[in-house]
């Protein structure tokens, strides 16, 4: 299927694209480049200024960096600059490199981070910013946190015949969210197959605070995090791999 009808051509280059990441998040993005990027790793994502328009993240070093880039009927806008293609725009920059800030930072793309990692089946001390938000440097990466695409912890779940909520333990890895009744035990009570949920978002229909909710076809699961922050982590990382899903069929 194709994004835009208009532009074949463009379309089919940008669909065929293994570092176009569609709809991934400003801060999904840098939490992705931060933890398993290297200096000059890139990928093209949506943004938020509407059909046509592109964020290029790159990575300079312990920062990550946002370009604009414009679709036009014959090709790819950047600057002043019109390209026909986005590898003609990636070849140009590989040898030429883009202004990175104020201060005169210099970036050469190098090396195209792809939208389809295969995800570690066990967890990894891998560094990587468990918050998704505003942390920009090494200091800000959490050296014991799992690896990105993967989550655990407590939630309060609401129960779907006795309407009481009770605390489980969660863990997100894969496409798979499971439940536990507490962190020591081994088998899940429930796993959730996130190829069949519709969405995630907050929700404010329950008299709890910090509460989300999981939409699927039988039932829509409601969740509370211990905090506000906490609830948009679980949020954001549970759209990330539903942002994939529908890529992927």
């Amino acid at each position: 299927m194709s994004y835009y009808s208009d532009t074949p051509s463009v379309d089919d280059e940008l669909e065929s694209l293994g570092w176009y990441h569609f709809d991934l998040s400003r801060h999904a993005a840098e939490a992705l480049l931060l933890s398993n990027g290297k200096d000059g790793s890139y990928l093209l994502r949506n943004s938020h200024e509407g059909s046509g328009s592109f964020a290029l993240s790159v990575r300079a070093k312990d920062s990550v960096k946002h370009f604009h880039v414009t679709r036009k009927s014959s090709g790819y806008a950047f600057g002043f600059n019109e390209f026909a293609s986005l590898q003609d725009f990636v070849s140009h920059f590989a040898n030429q490199p883009l202004l990175g800030s104020e201060t005169g930072t210099l970036i050469v793309l190098k090396c195209p981070y792809p939208w389809r990692v295969e995800e570690p089946s066990i967890y990894e001390s891998v560094r990587v910013h468990t918050a998704m938000q505003t942390g920009r440097t090494e200091s800000d990466l959490v050296a014991n946190a799992p690896s990105f695409g993967t989550k655990e912890g407590y939630l309060v779940k609401l129960g779907a015949v006795v309407k009481n909520w009770k605390q489980r333990w969660f863990t997100l890895n894969r496409n798979e969210l499971k439940y536990f009744k507490d962190k020591m035990f081994d088998e899940p009570i429930r796993t959730l197959d996130l190829t069949a949920c519709s969405a995630v978002q907050f929700d404010y229909s329950k008299d709890r605070v910090n509460c989300f909710c999981l939409v699927f076809p039988e039932r829509t699961f409601y969740l509370c995090a211990k905090s506000g922050v906490e609830a948009d982590e679980w949020i954001k990382i549970i759209r990330w791999k539903l942002s994939h899903i529908r890529k992927e069929r």
